[in-house]
């Protein structure tokens, strides 16, 4: 049977491969011929790399840079040592709570109004104090997850987190959760503190953060999202990238769970979709953006990723008029200067994507306002960081629009073509139907918005082999005008409407047993 997989694997990414050349091949012989025909010389040619992205072009070319010196310092460095899989802390401070459930012996506070506190300081080693050996300290790391009405996720995510840390070590702030989130997560013995008013995701870390003294008792602080497990690599890379002094925050790589049986149709849809978007993102742009010598990454996933305890006292974590924290997160470490952001593929940690098109919407679009409202707080400021945001910006403002018009012309040009003589003689549409093919032709039409698009998608089912993506990857343009449209859509209202940053889960599914491809 395992024979049979592989054999069928091969056979399935040669296929995907011949099609994204053959898709790719055709794009270009088009787009050369039209280019041509156009009269537009060099600049003609450049336009055309673009439909790739300009944003993507430019930082895969400095991922590769990248990619190309930290091969030659591992060749003349060699590999540093394994760090452990654990971390161990003792017992920290406990300061007035609401709600708590503690972890037995840990350094968490016990239910109730008025404990006493700890009084074991764990940032550095006493005055005097020096370790006998001579042995770099190992870096100890709380995770925090944050949650609200997450019942059939939040046991799943408590227990990838303990499969990599202590029980003691594990926060759950349950953010007036109207389920058996606390409850499930108090079971669990992790350490909960429970709101009883929804304060949002932002207020729910300000609170979780403050109430355990979370940046005074431990050197990193890891958020993890209810719905997000973490890899069994994930401690070790994120350790591993903390060693650096000045890297501030390590981004979680995010994988998008592959659980076809579990999904309808539209939910493997958007997993697909999520999944080439996700790849291409990190591998082709992300990665040079993290570069140290570029360091302009504009956001640190709030999936699954740690900051520096020291970077993160220093971080305004719960603005008001924000509907998200992670852009705001990472504007205010830019900004402040407080260090570099890390980001590797070796702390991967598999997120569940929405099921239904409606979460799909309101996900995407908490996701686009909250950019747009970061931007619109924290304004511009002179740096290599704004002027590789302000080309993202354009880009994505340009490109939205333009995809979203090319379309209605693509539809308006469609119901000719479909409609015939009988459509083209009403009134006034053929007049303008003649007038739209003579400057953009169906067929151009049809290869500028789906060759390229599909040619991506062929790749990324032979690196991905599944081939299931070649027929998902038919239905990804509508996808991609709802993130256009939500692009542009949201860029009023981050100046217009407030925000309180409360939530509300979408559809969840219970985790049973993860064993996510890669």
């Amino acid at each position: 049977m395992r024979i049979a997989r592989l054999i069928g694997g091969l056979v399935a990414g040669l296929v995907a491969l011949a099609l994204a050349v053959v898709f790719f091949a055709y794009w270009l012989d088009f787009a050369t011929t039209t280019a041509e025909g156009a009269g537009g010389g060099t600049l003609a040619y450049v336009f055309l790399w673009l439909a790739f992205g300009a944003n993507l072009l430019l930082w895969t070319v400095i991922g590769l840079l990248r990619l190309g010196e930290d091969s030659v310092r591992s060749l003349t460095r060699g590999r540093g040592e394994a760090e452990p899989e654990h971390e161990r802390i003792a017992e920290g401070a406990e300061p007035e709570r609401v709600l708590v459930g503690a972890a037995p012996g840990g350094g968490s506070a016990v239910a109730g109004l008025g404990a006493e506190p700890g009084s074991t300081d764990l940032l550095a080693p006493p005055g005097g104090g020096a370790p006998a050996e001579a042995v770099e300290p190992e870096l100890r790391l709380a995770v925090i997850i944050p949650a609200h009405n997450e019942e059939p996720v939040i046991g799943g995510a408590i227990a990838s987190a303990l499969r990599l840390f202590e029980r003691k070590d594990v926060y759950v702030v349950s953010d007036s959760s109207k389920d058996a989130t606390a409850e499930i997560a108090a079971g669990t013995g992790v350490n909960v503190l429970e709101l009883l008013t929804n304060r949002g995701k932002a207020g729910a870390l300000e609170a979780v953060i403050d109430e355990f003294q979370l940046t005074e008792n431990y050197d990193g602080v890891l958020i993890l999202d209810a719905d997000t497990e973490l890899d069994s690599g994930y401690v070790a890379g994120a350790k591993r990238q903390l060693r650096d002094p000045d890297v501030a925050a390590v981004a979680g790589f995010v994988v998008s769970e592959w659980k076809p049986r579990e999904r309808s149709f539209i939910g493997r849809l958007i997993s697909a979709y999520r999944d080439r978007l996700y790849f291409m993102l990190q591998y082709l742009m992300r990665f040079g953006q993290t570069w140290k010598r570029t360091n302009t990454a504009f956001i640190v996933p709030g999936f699954a990723s740690v900051y520096r305890s020291s970077a993160l006292r220093e971080i305004e974590v719960n603005p008001k008029g924000l509907v998200i924290e992670d852009f705001n997160m990472t504007f205010e470490l830019q900004r402040k200067r407080l260090g570099r952001i890390s980001l590797n593929p070796d702390t991967k940690a598999y997120s569940q994507d929405p099921f239904t098109l409606r979460d799909y919407y309101k996900q995407v679009g908490r996701w686009t306002l909250g950019f747009w409202q970061t931007i619109r707080r924290h304004g511009v400021w002179p740096g290599s960081f704004w002027l590789a945001l302000a080309l993202y910006v354009v880009e994505v403002v340009l490109v939205s629009a333009v995809l979203l018009v090319t379309a209605a012309i693509g539809l308006f040009v469609l119901v000719g073509v479909v409609g015939g003589e009988a459509v083209l003689g009403w009134p006034y549409y053929g007049e303008g139907y003649t007038a739209v093919t003579a400057l953009l032709p169906p067929m151009a039409i049809l290869v500028g918005l789906f060759v390229p698009d599909y040619a991506l998608t062929c790749v990324m089912a032979m690196v991905r082999r599944r081939p299931s993506y070649l027929v998902y990857g038919l239905f990804f343009f509508p996808v991609r005008l709802v993130d256009a449209y939500l692009s542009l859509r949201m860029i009023p209202r981050a100046w217009t409407a407030s925000s309180d940053g409360r939530w509300s889960s979408p559809l969840r599914t219970a985790v049973r047993n993860r064993s996510v491809a890669v």
